[in-house]
């Protein structure tokens, strides 16, 4: 029996300011508001997170593809797991009253514009995706990580005792950070719920996927007489996964350049640089995952 919707909607307005085309972002209790400058054009579109359902499964695919590209995992049974847990994790929706108003009668494969969850991959492995999505992260670490994170990551995916949760937070990139802060309160709440009820939540441990992005060039700063490499700049497709970064006992990234389409590495008319691809892999306690939500609702709440 699928669990009822989650009631918090998330209101997105994207319209022009000619006076000094700048970013406004306002909130209340019961909504929140986006305001993103465009030209000459002014959109809103009502979102609401509620749990997967059935109805969902071409959707959260797509946002799965858009994040594993060719890796070789497979994507149906991954969506049929998140579907049939579908008391732990959201998809953002447009709300009902949207959808009920649109004169489109036809399934859109990107009707879901979001999907944030977590998968027990200590859990199930006689399952295809939950064996794949495990040997795809050993074999990532072993080809990026150094030898002491991958040491770590392949301890904690053969200490069953120590259940490690795949924690996914996609969604399309015109959907502002914001709207993180309810996805990931209202996971934590069915964590915990989940937990008392002795479902297989309890972690120890979290392996999260981040989509980033870097320049071709490095940035270089000068100290006195002294010249510091940071290295290329970094964009965060989603920008809440860098506090995530912050608190990792350990992580590894790669270029998905060969593997991503070309619109995907884009060209960015404001630095008219080649922005590369990547996947960093992060390891987090499971006990860092509220102190991480409080940073995150502070910064974009």
């Amino acid at each position: 029996m699928a669990a009822p919707a989650k009631k918090r909607e998330i209101q997105k307005n994207l319209h022009e300011d000619d006076d000094n085309n700048e970013k406004s972002v306002s909130s209340s209790s019961e909504e929140e508001e986006y305001g993103v400058a465009d030209e000459d054009m002014e959109l809103q579109v009502d979102f609401e997170g509620r749990n997967p359902q059935d109805p969902d499964y071409h959707g959260i695919k797509t946002l799965l593809q858009q994040l594993f590209l060719k890796a070789h995992i497979d994507l149906g049974g991954l969506t049929d797991l998140i579907i049939s847990q579908n008391y732990v994790g959201s998809v953002v929706k447009q709300s009902e009253e949207v959808e009920e108003e649109s004169d489109d009668d036809d399934n859109d494969i990107n009707d879901v514009f979001g999907i944030t969850t977590v998968v027990n991959v200590s859990d199930k492995q006689n399952i295809l995706c939950v064996q794949q999505l495990r040997d795809l992260l050993k074999q990532l670490a072993e080809e990026h990580a150094t030898d002491a994170v991958n040491t770590m990551i392949k301890n904690v995916l053969e200490n069953d005792s120590a259940q490690l949760g795949l924690l996914i937070n996609e969604r399309f990139v015109n959907i502002p950070a914001k709207i993180s802060v309810p996805l990931l309160e209202n996971l934590i709440s069915e964590l915990k719920r989940a937990n008392s009820k002795n479902m297989p939540f309890n972690f120890s441990y979290y392996i999260l996927i981040c989509k980033l992005y870097k320049t071709k060039s490095k940035r270089v700063e000068r100290m006195t007489l002294m010249k510091i490499d940071r290295g290329p700049p970094i964009l965060w497709s989603n920008p809440e996964e860098e506090f995530f970064a912050e608190e990792a006992i350990a992580s590894f990234e790669f270029s998905v350049k060969e593997e991503a389409d070309s619109g995907l590495s884009g060209t960015w008319d404001e630095t008219a640089e080649q922005m590369i691809p990547y996947r960093r892999v992060l390891l987090i306690e499971a006990s860092k995952l509220q102190s991480i939500f409080d940073k995150i609702q502070s910064q974009f709440s």
